[in-house]
């Protein structure tokens, strides 16, 4: 019986390969601080990979240092692993972006042989954007866009080890079980007294929020948990966020601190507003937000069994909606009276759909065929006389859906060019209410050849 492949963790000091180690494994075993150098042997387990039994192995960080002393014989531990491995886990830390060690490290990897798997982690948010792109000139091929402290991302990379180590799936459900497992974070936001606690005690069937008429009764983002549609559910209700000109308490400073939190940490965001007083400046302000934060956004109109006509009410707000929020074309739009408890399972439906929406991947092969139909149709203009070329489009990663096209001057391709290739991106692809990125990158396809 042979013995199970080896996967070796990589990378410089400090960029979370022990908490990627604990993630993969399932345990605790490897020490995880913002310590540099805490991990100084190589750690073993045996893990499992989606039916097939692996073993991973944590080494200390890769980094120069002199003969003789810990740091390098920490080193010379990490060489061995990598020796050793049938697969490499090569970790960057996408916040910081590439440092010259890292690209010193690839050579040593490059070298091996192996089999690699380049790993972009701590990339939650817009932070780590840059340092993903950075990464592709390692020349490893697409990073994989991960959190391992969040665990977001592990789906797509325990695909990409099982392709780099040519197994096939042996329990394809299990591949699902992080994403299904785990509630959907979504938190509703407002102006104070829009409903946003009636609205949560009318989801969950049950009193839990203090209500009432005084606006800002609300002091904390409280998680609740439901179940909608057989999927889970953790509620965030949030103080309401007004204008900072208007928070003067210290104790409302921090809750509304405490709602922007809520969301950057949601993946849904409902925006609840009034039927009676709906879309005013800090309503859109929200809006602006969400999006920019790039987290899915229901719209939750509140107090609709008071608006008399409804047809053209609602007529109304969807043009003021796409107006105001144009970046993000198709938000759903909910009327509800969160009293009554009328339209809660629109409103269900409307965040599973835009959860999965926010969560949709378009294969490679699918994007490529749509760019050259974009570019039949309306080619990109000519600058000083030179046509910028668009050679190649591929999606990294999700939550949001982004994308990255290759093309010959990225800097000088106007935006309303890339809008257009946006709004068709989303349409062609049924893409509605979420944040769609589109970066820029200067070069041809990464993936038709290589250096070695």
């Amino acid at each position: 019986m042979s013995s199970p492949p080896v996967i070796a963790i990589i990378g410089r000091p400090n960029v979370g390969k022990s908490t990627l180690f604990n993630r993969l494994t399932g345990k605790r075993s490897a020490l995880v601080s913002d310590v540099p150098g805490l991990t100084r042997d190589r750690r073993e387990e045996e893990a499992d990979l989606a039916g097939h039994p692996v073993t991973i192995v944590d080494t200390a960080g890769l980094e120069q240092a002199k003969r003789g002393s810990i740091a390098e014989r920490m080193r010379q531990q990490s060489e061995a692993a990598v020796a050793a491995a049938d697969l490499i886990l090569f970790v960057i830390d996408a916040r910081e972006g590439i440092t010259p060690d890292d690209k010193s490290f690839s050579r040593l990897v490059r070298a091996s042989g192996r089999p690699v798997v380049l790993v972009a982690n701590k990339s939650e948010g817009r932070a780590g954007e840059e340092g993903f792109y950075a990464a592709f000139e390692l020349g490893f091929g697409e990073p994989v866009a991960i959190s391992a402290e969040h665990g977001e991302g592990l789906a797509d990379l325990l695909t990409e080890m099982m392709a780099a180590l040519g197994l096939k799936e042996a329990r394809e459900a299990d591949a699902e079980v992080p994403a299904t497992a785990r509630p959907i974070r979504v938190a509703i936001v407002g102006r104070p007294n829009a409903g946003k606690s009636t609205l949560v005690n009318a989801i969950l069937g049950e009193e839990r929020m203090i209500t009432g008429p005084e606006p800002g009764l609300t002091r904390d983002s409280v998680p609740s948990d439901v179940e909608w549609s057989g999927r889970k559910i953790r509620l965030f209700d949030t103080a309401g966020l007004r204008r900072k000109a208007k928070i003067t308490e210290t104790a409302e400073k921090l809750s509304a601190s405490d709602a922007i939190r809520a969301i950057r940490f949601a993946e849904v965001v409902v925006l609840l507003i009034d039927a009676e007083r709906p879309f005013e400046h800090q309503d859109l302000t929200i809006g602006d937000l969400v999006t920019e934060e790039g987290r899915a956004l229901v719209v939750a109109v509140n107090k609709w069994d008071l608006v008399e006509d409804k047809q053209g009410k609602l007529k109304q707000l969807r043009e003021t909606l796409s107006e105001r929020l144009s970046q993000v074309p198709g938000v759903a739009l909910v009327p509800l009276s969160a009293l009554s408890g009328r339209g809660i399972d629109k409103l269900a439906k409307a965040v599973l759909e835009a959860y999965d929406t926010w969560n949709r991947r378009v294969s490679t092969p699918d994007l490529n065929r749509w760019l050259a139909e974009a570019l039949g149709r309306h080619a990109p203009p000519a600058v000083s006389g030179r046509r910028i070329k668009i050679r190649y489009i591929t999606q990294p990663s999700t939550r949001p859906p982004t994308f990255i096209a290759f093309c010959s001057r990225p800097e000088e391709l106007p935006k309303s060019y890339l809008r257009y290739l946006t709004n068709s991106l989303r349409e062609a692809f049924d893409l509605p209410g979420v944040p769609l990125r589109i970066n820029l990158r200067k070069g041809d396809n990464p993936f038709a050849k290589h250096k070695s």
